[in-house]
């Protein structure tokens, strides 16, 4: 008999994600209706019944109760509460209370150190190579690059439309625009490319963001903790890097890694106009006499 799925933990969080993706291309195709239901809902799973998402999927009750067991589970109560200690453990509070209630000693600087290591070295041994080549090729070609980032994906948002500004001038960050997001996104065009950053806890803004991009017919380059999901659904490219701190915060070590790399390459591929951009950039700044040197 096979062994039921554990309950999501702090050190695997994306088991469930894995689990529907491993198993997907041998699913049924009722099953693998139920799959992309539970994929596009995954923000507010918590709050469905497994009859709700049998009916959104089109598929019987019996049906979708065969689904879980099949995925791994023993029934949908078990998966219902992996689903929700996942949407709990989200919340850096939560956390911190869990560090309370253990009485566990703080990890200390070295613990903290080596999470951030293991992070790098999972980064390394998960991301598919060929994604990340595909990820250059559209930037590299890019007639203009759209990056966004909320709320945890901020800073490497922020960094990445930095160190692309290198590489290319037409590079905007949309978080920027502030309240005239419409007015800005409405320059989107085809042959353009969206760098998304998605790392949880997630606004409702990102989603959006994505659908828009994808209907002016602009590819999706998305950054991200979740590799399966509704907005990587939507995107050309997924870059999974893990994000899982010592303790209370997530860690962006293997996020920033990426952003470092891709920019290293696009700077690099187009060298004789990044080394001319480069050269005014540095001009720029002696004349403006703005950098303590």
């Amino acid at each position: 008999m096979k062994n039921a799925a554990p309950a999501l933990s702090a050190e695997d969080e994306q088991t469930i994600e894995q689990l529907i993706r491993s198993r997907y291309d041998d699913l049924s195709p009722s099953d693998r209706k139920l799959s992309d239901v539970i994929v596009a809902h995954q923000k507010d799973l918590a709050t469905y019944s497994a009859t709700e998402l049998a009916q959104l999927a089109g598929v019987s009750k019996a049906s979708a109760a065969r689904y879980f067991k099949r995925i791994g589970y023993q029934d949908f109560n078990e998966f219902r509460t992996a689903i929700r200690a996942r949407v709990s453990s989200e919340s850096p509070l939560f956390n911190l209370d869990r560090v309370a209630q253990t009485g566990d000693p703080h990890p200390g600087f070295t613990s903290h150190i080596e999470a951030d290591i293991r992070s790098l070295a999972t980064t390394l041994e998960r991301l598919d190579s060929g994604e990340l080549n595909r990820a250059l090729e559209l930037l590299k070609n890019a007639r203009r690059i759209w990056v966004v980032g909320y709320r945890n994906g901020y800073a490497s948002a922020f960094y990445a439309h930095a160190l692309f500004s290198h590489a290319k001038a037409d590079v905007s960050l949309i978080n920027e625009a502030a309240s005239k997001s419409a007015d800005v996104l409405v320059d989107m065009e085809k042959h353009d490319v969206l760098f998304a950053v998605d790392f949880r806890r997630r606004t409702r803004l990102l989603p959006k963001v994505v659908r828009v991009a994808r209907e002016a017919g602009a590819s999706v380059v998305l950054l991200t903790y979740a590799p399966l999901s509704d907005v990587a659904s939507q995107s050309n490219v997924v870059l999974h890097c893990p994000t899982q701190g010592s303790a209370i915060f997530d860690s962006y070590v293997a996020a920033m890694s990426i952003v470092n790399y891709l920019g290293m390459e696009l700077v690099t591929d187009a060298h004789a106009s990044s080394r001319r951009r480069m050269q005014r950039i540095e001009r720029i700044h002696q004349m403006l006499d703005d950098l303590d040197e």
